[in-house]
Formats: C-alpha cells, sequence, structure tokens
C-alpha cells in the first residue's frame, strides 16, 4: 500500500473517532453557556422585582432546570420566585427549595441595583413629564431621587410653575415625598413674552401622533390614573379621551394632565366615564 495513502487513511480514522466527541463537547459549551445567561435573566429579575429584591435569593440552572434556594418571609414571595423562572426562555422546570420562614425579616432599606434603577427611572419619567408639560420649563429644572425621594433644584418662572413642577413629581409613580428647592426667577417672562413662546411653541405644528404618545405615557407615569383603561386620540390638537376611571378625581386628573401637553389645543372627555 501507498505509504502517502496509508497515513491519509490513518489521519481520516483518527478524525472520524474524535469528531463525536467534537460535536459532544461544543453541545456542552452551548448548554453551559444558556445556564449561565439564565441564571443572570433570573437573577436580574429577582434584583429588580420590589417584592423580591430584599430577599437572600440565589439561583443555578442546569439543562433548562433551574433550582431555587434562599428564605423568604411569605407563601406569595416563594411562588412569584417560581412564576418568574419559569418566564425566562428556556427553562422547562423549576426545583423551588427556598424555605418560607415568618421570622425571616428581608434586607428592606438597603439600596440595591434594583432600586438604582428605579430611582433612575422615576427621575427619567419626571424629567419627560416636564418636558412635555407646556407652562414648565424643563431646561431650569434638575432632579434627582434616592430611595424614591425625589429633590428638584434649579429656577422656576413663577410659583404657578413651581408647584405644577411639584405636582408633577409627586403625581409620579414610585415617588415618597418631594422636596421643591426651585427658585422662582427674579426676572419672570411677562404675559407677552408667554403668548409669543405659545405662539412659537403652536408653529412647531406639533404632530397629533406625538401628543397622543405623550398624553398616554403621562397616564403610564402617573400614580393616580390607570393609563391602561383609557383610550387616547387626537386630531388637529383635540385630545379624546375615553374609557373607565375609578373616580371623578381620576377622570378631572386625568383630563388636566391631557390639557397641560404641549400642543394640546382642547380635550373632549365626555366618554370617560366612573
Amino acid at each position: 500500500m501507498n505509504p502517502l495513502y496509508r497515513k491519509f487513511m490513518f489521519a481520516s480514522a483518527i478524525l472520524l473517532t474524535m469528531a463525536p466527541q467534537t460535536v459532544l463537547a461544543a453541545d456542552a459549551v452551548t448548554t453551559s453557556m444558556d445556564d449561565v445567561r439564565q441564571e443572570a435573566q433570573i437573577a436580574t429579575s429577582y434584583a429588580l422585582n420590589p417584592y423580591l429584591r430584599a430577599n437572600d435569593l440565589k439561583v443555578t440552572v442546569q439543562k433548562g432546570k433551574a433550582v431555587l434556594t434562599g428564605k423568604v418571609d411569605e407563601k406569595v414571595s416563594k411562588e412569584l420566585a417560581s412564576e418568574i423562572a419559569l418566564g425566562v426562555s428556556g427553562i422547562t422546570d423549576v426545583d423551588n427549595q427556598i424555605v418560607v420562614e415568618a421570622s425571616y425579616v428581608p434586607h428592606f432599606g438597603q439600596s440595591g441595583f434594583g432600586d438604582k434603577i428605579d430611582d433612575a427611572s422615576i427621575s427619567a419619567a419626571i424629567r419627560s413629564k416636564l418636558l412635555w408639560n407646556k407652562d414648565v420649563d424643563s431646561v431650569g429644572t434638575d432632579v434627582k431621587t434616592k430611595n424614591g425621594r425625589v429633590t428638584l433644584t434649579g429656577s422656576a418662572d413663577s410659583q404657578s410653575a413651581k408647584d405644577i413642577a411639584n405636582r408633577l413629581a409627586m403625581n409620579t409613580r414610585g415617588v415618597m415625598s418631594v422636596t421643591n428647592n426651585l427658585k422662582i426667577q427674579d426676572h419672570p417672562m411677562s404675559d407677552d413674552d408667554k403668548a409669543k413662546a405659545k405662539k412659537q411653541d403652536e408653529s412647531h405644528n406639533i404632530s397629533d401622533s406625538w401628543i397622543t404618545a405623550k398624553v398616554k405615557s403621562s397616564f403610564m407615569y402617573s400614580s393616580n390614573i390607570s393609563g391602561g383603561d383609557i383610550d387616547v386620540s387626537t386630531n388637529n390638537g383635540i385630545v379624546t379621551l375615553t374609557g373607565k376611571v375609578a373616580s371623578g378625581i381620576e377622570r378631572s386628573l386625568a383630563i388636566e394632565t391631557a390639557q397641560n401637553i404641549r400642543g394640546v389645543k382642547s380635550v373632549t372627555s365626555k366618554a370617560l366615564l366612573f
């Protein structure tokens, strides 16, 4: 037999023998990466969840099976942990070994990753609401949040603008308190200047779709409005609200919120019932 041919056949035989092992090794690496990704996703969900973040929970994943350990003070928290894990793509089974102890005290009051995300989200929501509001100069307002407590600093054109900023912040979902340190400008805008600014704002031709989106977002950010039950449509700057609210107070707040969005000419709310 040709020596070169014999070497070729020998090398081929070795490669054929190793091929299944190589495939198995690649599959093992892929599975391992999936496990790590799923563990991280579940752990992050726990860290962000306001009902679970204060508990010491651990998770390990192997081939689509999640094992949960740790302690909680209520059965509902244990069940929530399972539901979150099962909601992660690729998780097919959950072994929930979390122990329920009535005497267990969660670590509330310690600022963690989830709390920082909440604070950043609150600040962003308030900044957005100030930016969209026709009666507030958002450029001169700085918003900072720590553990749900909001501090407003900067300047306001008038006492009315300061009060509106305070109300917008206080009515934002997740806000515990508001410290309003806004200082009223020594030389506020005159009525003529305000009229010119309003006319200039209207000349920018704010689209109906923009107005609708901002009204819906303002409802979503509000702690006193069930935005999911209110339909919003806009035609030539006229906003129409339809749906159901829980009370007359919620209805009035929804109307006021819509009226204060930039570009809104009027609000029709006959079909907004309670």
